[in-house]
């Protein structure tokens, strides 16, 4: 491993989401913005959707981190489930036990209990739900009939979809209309701009221990951008595979060669691109 090559302490470019190594990227504050204006305005549904490797998941870490004391905050990873198993897992997020046999009505009386009883404490619920284009439609329209629970001054239950571009289209049909209809807020993530990307690299590799001159050449940042457009998953993914091609070559800096040989080793990138540009 190349962590005493460059004076590092710990891989600086790994794909698992951790809010240390957060980047306040434009559009990722932006989305972060959106969230948190949202949750002051009390509204029930908030959409974030991005590419695969944007940094949703980074995204929803981050937003979750911010929330004060006054906040009960839950996270479902993986909705792909039918409407009851989906409502027994956000009645397990929210500490209830309850039997699997339940009927939906059942369960739903159940989760507006304990909405309201947290209410009582002043507690304000979200909950958010990652890789929401995974849903049935059915499992969504059960989602918004717990965004039906409400005071008469303000709801009970704030529910954030993380999702991909696929969450969209699963959106428009008419099948889950009202649930469309109740997304007030709502930001599409974008990737890194061409000006942040050196900025990204550099953070990270501070993070990462590191405290030397910058590592990856200009030619290298421009070839890194050609290959990744940017996207936060897909640079980290070539950065550490272009470290890895200098330091096997005992070089303490990265040249667009060592990011050529990155891109034809990473699946994610296709082989026409790195033809055209190696």
């Amino acid at each position: 491993m190349y962590l005493a090559h460059f004076g590092l302490v710990e891989r600086p470019f790994g794909i698992t989401p951790d809010t240390e190594y957060a980047y306040s990227a434009a559009s990722h504050q932006e989305a972060l913005n959106t969230l948190l204006i949202a949750l002051q305005s009390g509204e029930g549904f908030i959409k974030i959707t991005g590419e695969v490797g944007t940094g949703k998941t980074m995204l929803c870490r981050r937003f979750l981190a911010t929330l004060g004391p006054e906040y009960f905050s839950a996270y479902l990873p993986n909705p792909a489930l039918a409407p009851l198993p989906l409502l027994l897992a956000v009645a397990d997020e929210l500490g209830l036990k309850l039997d699997a046999g339940e009927q939906q009505f059942q369960l739903i009386k159940h989760i507006n209990q304990r909405l309201l009883d947290l209410a009582d404490e002043g507690k304000t619920v979200v909950f958010c739900v990652d890789e929401a284009q995974t849903a049935p439609l059915e499992s969504l329209e059960a989602l918004r009939l717990l965004s039906n629970l409400e005071t008469e001054k303000r709801k009970l239950l704030h529910l954030v979809l993380f999702g991909q571009p696929e969450l969209d289209v699963k959106l428009a049909d008419p099948s889950v209309r009202q649930l469309l209809q109740r997304i007030a807020f709502h930001h599409r993530m974008e990737g890194l701009r061409r000006d942040e990307l050196g900025h990204y690299l550099t953070h990270r590799l501070r993070v990462a221990g590191y405290r030397g001159s910058p590592i990856f050449s200009h030619p290298a940042l421009s070839r890194l951008y050609q290959y990744s457009k940017g996207i936060p998953r897909l640079v980290n993914i070539l950065a550490h595979k272009a470290m890895l091609a200098a330091f096997g070559e005992g070089k303490v800096s990265v040249g667009r060669v060592h990011v050529n040989a990155a891109a034809r080793d990473t699946e994610g990138i296709k082989a026409s691109t790195w033809r055209f540009f190696g």
